[in-house]
This record gives structure tokens, C-alpha cells and sequence, in this order.
């Protein structure tokens, strides 16, 4: 008989998360459960996106973490700063860390995830980070992922047991979007906007849909994002 080998999976709602889940489900960790954050983010149409998602891929449990971000600021996605627009990937790569990147955000996340998989006894989290497509989010980055994973070992109970799955973070978009569809990934469910109309319509312009939409144009699939006119 087969153990269950639970896992948690930080679902955002946005592509590269409902791909983690399809993964997850792959690669046959069972059961599964799913947790999104309301942190005051701008783009909170995520989470309903999530929600669905979950609901959809028949998770065990699905969570939102409330916590307040935007009393720290410091992010185009958490104040009122503007969100770029309209930029190529070489502007992209110029800026350095962007104003869409959240202090801290993945930190955050993902020691709440920790402390969910110590209660579960599930010492699996999958996180959709990924460092090739540009972002310029220092906690994207492997070092950093493998640096928590570390920290995580030596202060809970998992005493080396803990592993964080990042199966994106060599992938680029194209390559993403290719390996979700093949495992049956709804594309049109998951939402990536970072300045979306009330409607949750995509703008079409942030960093977040230009990436998205080459994604899918160099992985030879069609785009099923709602944009607004």
C-alpha cells in the first residue's frame, strides 16, 4: 500500500501557480491542499481565481490568509504608486527590482505555508517562482528558495524532512504554459493582471500581461485572457 504524501501548494490564482497544482497532482502527492493570501493587494480578482481553481482540482482544503501589506507599503501593488506599463523586456531587465515587487512577500508566504505543513505533518510546498522569465524579484531565486528551505529544517520539527518543490523556476512562460496544458491546465480560470478593471478584465499592458501574452504566443497556444477594451 502506498503512503499518502500530502503537499501544499501557494496558489495564487495566476498561471504558474495552477501549473504547481497540475504538478503536484502529477507527480502524485495526495492529498492536496491549497492556500492564497488577501494581503491588500490591487489585484484581488486573483483570488477568486484561486478559489475556482481550487474548487476545480478537488483540494482537500483550500485557505485565505488575511494579512495587511499595505500597512508596510512599498510596492506599486500594495500602495498607489503606479504600475508600469507598456514596457519591452529590455526596460524590464534595466529596472532593477520593480515597483510591482512585494517586500517580502514570498518570505511571508512561505512561513505561513510552514507552519500549515507542521500542522498537517505535510513537509511538501510547492511555489510557483520562477527565474528566467524576467521579473527581477529577489525572492525568486534559487539561492533564496534553497536558503529557506535550509532555515525551515533547522526551526520547526521537520528536522530535514521539508522540501520546497519550485518545478518553474528554469522553465520560461512558453515552456510553463506548454507543460500545463499538457496536464489539462484551464488557462482562461487563472489570472496574472496587476492593474485589472473592476470587471477582474486584464489590462493588457503591466509586466505581468506582456509576459503572459508572449508566453503564450511563443508556446504556440491560444491566448484565453479576458482582456478589457
Amino acid at each position: 500500500m502506498i503512503t499518502p504524501t500530502p503537499a501544499i501548494i501557494l496558489l495564487s490564482g495566476g498561471l504558474d501557480s495552477a501549473t504547481c497544482l497540475a504538478i503536484a497532482r502529477d507527480q502524485g502527492f495526495a492529498p492536496l491542499y491549497t492556500m492564497a493570501f488577501d494581503y491588500g493587494q490591487r489585484h484581488r480578482h486573483e483570488l477568486i481565481a484561486a478559489a475556482q481553481l481550487a474548487a476545480d482540482g478537488a483540494v482537500r482544503e483550500h485557505r485565505v490568509i488575511r494579512i495587511d501589506l499595505r500597512q508596510f507599503g512599498g510596492s506599486a501593488l500594495t500602495g498607489d504608486a503606479a504600475v508600469p506599463k507598456d514596457r519591452d523586456e529590455s526596460q524590464m531587465s534595466a529596472a532593477g527590482v520593480p515597483i510591482t515587487y512585494v517586500p517580502a512577500r514570498n518570505t511571508i508566504f512561505l512561513a505561513y505555508a510552514l507552519a500549515w505543513a507542521e500542522v498537517l505533518d505535510a513537509p511538501n510546498v510547492f511555489i510557483g517562482v520562477n527565474a528566467i522569465d524576467y521579473s527581477g524579484y529577489p525572492d525568486c531565486r534559487p539561492d533564496f528558495i534553497e536558503a529557506f528551505q535550509r532555515a525551515a529544517n533547522l526551526g520547526t520539527k521537520f528536522a530535514g524532512r521539508f522540501k520546497i518543490h519550485a518545478p518553474l523556476i528554469h522553465l520560461t512562460k512558453a515552456q510553463i504554459i506548454r507543460r500545463g496544458t499538457e496536464l489539462g491546465v484551464d488557462y482562461g480560470q487563472t489570472h496574472s493582471c496587476y492593474d485589472p478593471d473592476e470587471t477582474g478584465a486584464a489590462c493588457g499592458h503591466c509586466d505581468s500581461c506582456l509576459l503572459r501574452k508572449k508566453g503564450f504566443e511563443d508556446a504556440g497556444v491560444p491566448d484565453p485572457t479576458r482582456y478589457h477594451a
